[in-house]
């Protein structure tokens, strides 16, 4: 690279929120500890506070029927009343998550 070029890229947040889902799709086994062929990733952000939320759950149960996040569950919601789980994605710690049942994630829905 030339001493006196700069490389730029610039993008849309639509671009930014895309490349941090990716991210986070592409890092599921190393950030959840789980195999990530075995989960379905369900994610929201909120913009106004500057905040992303990514979860997964197991995708099939032990007869093969799909799994999906309830209904009852509004991820929006969730944002909002949860604590940071991590105070960094590069902490050396390696445990970036917290885990919630589904009923517990209910109750902070309807809140």
């Amino acid at each position: 690279m030339d001493k006196n070029k700069v490389r730029v890229i610039k993008i849309s947040k639509q671009a930014l929120m895309e490349f941090i889902y990716e991210k986070f799709v592409e890092n599921q086994s190393d950030y959840l500890d789980i195999n990530a062929a075995e989960a379905a990733d369900y994610f929201e952000f909120d913009l106004e506070n500057s905040e992303f939320i990514f979860c997964a759950i197991k995708s099939e149960d032990e007869k093969g029927n799909f799994l999906s996040l309830p209904k009852d569950i509004d991820l929006k919601k969730v944002i909002k009343k949860i604590p940071d789980t991590t105070d960094s994605m590069f902490s050396p710690n390696k445990t970036y998550y917290k885990e919630y049942t589904k009923e517990e994630l209910i109750k902070i829905s309807e809140v």
